[in-house]
């Protein structure tokens, strides 16, 4: 059983390591390919091309896209993802300051989606009522509808322009320099209120679909007629029976969500100018910064794959019976 356990996730490691390199391949030959060169901002009345020559040499733009490009492949398998053309920093160097946000704010929206979703769940389950179940599902498919950047337009024109309650943007106030820790925490809590949930609304309402449905099949098998028949109490049931079975099949929607929130919160990032991998992304697209853009992508899927690497090994340790299926 071991070595099937191995080889089932040596498989997984080189279909994910397969994939991450396609998807960046893709990116590089695409960007090479679309009109623009970056090096034409450096083109000046005062001093012509001189300067956009000398940048496109340092960076190796003058080459043919092919010798870019094995060039570029023999730099990521050694770890180096060249420099930045804006910030004239090592790629990963940037990435890791923008990414640190990024960890810490997709994090506790993750935290926050997997939470609330199953106390509403429980919360609806408990309560037995179908007017009341109706309306839940009604509102979380209507919340999971709505596009994240409508969301987030929403809730700065409610409650940060029409009732001054929260920033419009940004992560620290003008004075933050000059307030005491914990005021500086709170400011930076006040500046995260409106992006969280921007970011956990929709992740609610789908992790509230999945577990609803999954506890309500637990809920209808015979080993949980077979506790209530032998008097144990129904919270008990809930939380130690029915909780850890209904989460398993929810183990790779979960995985997958991670991944995307730790890959860069895009939408959420730019709506509101937080300084994370996903506004980051954006810039360096739009700056046309190379290096940058292939190393935010790059980054974005080694983390999105690594997340699904983690559920699998989850549910494999969970369900021995996975493995028969990815070997066959």
């Amino acid at each position: 059983m071991k070595s099937e356990i191995i080889k089932t996730l040596f498989i997984r490691f080189l279909s994910s390591v397969l994939t991450l390199f396609l998807l960046v391949s893709f990116l590089f030959i695409i960007i090479r390919l679309s009109p623009g060169d970056p090096t034409d901002k450096y083109i000046s009345a005062k001093l012509g091309s001189e300067l956009s020559e000398r940048i496109a040499e340092k960076f190796s733009l003058n080459q043919p896209v092919t010798n870019q490009f094995f060039s570029f492949v023999a730099n990521v398998f050694s770890g180096d993802m060249g420099v930045s053309y804006n910030y004239r920093l090592p790629v990963f160097e940037v990435i890791w300051e923008y990414f640190s946000f990024t960890l810490v704010f997709a994090s506790i929206s993750f935290v926050f989606q997997m939470s609330l979703s199953i106390w509403l769940a429980l919360w609806v389950i408990k309560k037995r009522k179908k007017w009341l179940n109706k309306f839940v599902t009604d509102s979380s498919l209507f919340i999971y509808s709505i596009p994240a950047f409508v969301l987030g337009v929403a809730l700065i024109y409610i409650f940060s322009v029409s009732l001054n309650l929260f920033p419009i943007s940004g992560l620290k106030s003008l004075d933050y320099d000059k307030l005491s820790f914990f005021s500086q925490l709170l400011d930076k809590l006040h500046h995260l209120v409106l992006p969280l949930i921007t970011l956990t609304a929709a992740g609610v309402a789908m992790f509230y679909k999945y577990i609803k449905e999954s506890m309500d099949e637990v809920l209808q098998q015979t080993f949980v007629t077979n506790l209530r028949a032998s008097g144990v109490d129904e919270n008990i049931i809930l939380l130690k029976h029915v909780i850890p079975n209904a989460l398993r099949p929810l183990i790779s929607v979960a995985g997958v969500e991670l991944g995307i929130l730790l890959g860069g919160t895009l939408i959420t990032e730019v709506i509101f100018s937080l300084p994370g991998m996903g506004r980051l992304t954006v810039d360096s697209i739009f700056s046309r910064d190379y290096p940058l853009v292939i190393g935010c992508v790059f980054t974005a899927g080694a983390v999105m794959i690594l997340a699904n690497f983690l559920a699998d090994i989850i549910k494999l340790k969970i369900d021995k019976r996975l493995i028969k299926g990815i070997l066959n």
